[in-house]
C-alpha cells in the first residue's frame, strides 16, 4: 500500500480551556487551513494516531467520529480499543 493510500490522522485532547477531543486527517489538509490544524494537534495532548486505508475511509472516519462523540461524553476509552474496533473493520493501513 502506497503513501497515496493511505489517510494520517491523530485524535488528540485540546491543550486549551474546553480540553475536547479532535480528530486531524493530516493528509486531508490544504494550504489554507494545513498550519493552523497542525499547530492545534501539536498543542494537544496525543491520544491514538495512525493511518486510516483510503478504500475504507468512510467506514473509519465514522468509527473515528463515533470515538470522538464517546470521549467527549467523559465515556472511558484506551488507544487499544481504538486500534482493536479500526482493525475489525478493516480501516486501519498496514
Amino acid at each position: 500500500m502506497g503513501a497515496a493510500d493511505k489517510i494520517m490522522f491523530q485524535i488528540y485532547r485540546e491543550a486549551d480551556y474546553g480540553r475536547q477531543f479532535r480528530i486531524v486527517y493530516f493528509t486531508e489538509l490544504d494550504e489554507h487551513n494545513k498550519e493552523r490544524e497542525i499547530g492545534h494537534a501539536l498543542a494537544g495532548e496525543p491520544f491514538f494516531d495512525g493511518f486510516l486505508s483510503e478504500l475504507a475511509k468512510g467506514a473509519g472516519k465514522a468509527k473515528l467520529d463515533e470515538f470522538v462523540k464517546r470521549l467527549n461524553r467523559g465515556e472511558h476509552v484506551e488507544p487499544d480499543d481504538v486500534e482493536r474496533e479500526l482493525a475489525a473493520i478493516g480501516a486501519l493501513a498496514d
